[in-house]
């Protein structure tokens, strides 16, 4: 299993021991850039939070160690797509 695998379907910044989506919680999956297939937890976002994106910390974008992968939602309300990298 390569690193892009074992990422898949696990949720953004959950403990490695307990990474899976948890029952009762309202993930999206993040789609493309450098947290491709990674779900992040929205469950308590507002619809201002959800509207607005987020910026999540991240060692492997563009920035390196410190930089930021801004991702932004899609009409589908299933899924939020990379829209690039910052510092």
């Amino acid at each position: 299993m390569d690193e892009l695998e074992f990422m898949r379907g696990r949720v953004y910044g959950a403990d490695h021991e307990d990474a899976g989506p948890r029952r009762g919680r309202v993930c999206v999956e993040l789609v493309g850039g450098p947290l491709d297939g990674l779900l992040l937890d929205v469950t308590d976002w507002s619809a201002r939070e959800w509207a607005e994106g987020v910026a999540l910390r991240t060692e492997i974008g563009r920035y390196g160690p410190g930089g930021r992968a801004l991702y932004v939602p899609r009409s589908d309300g299933r899924r939020f797509d990379w829209h690039g990298d910052a510092p």
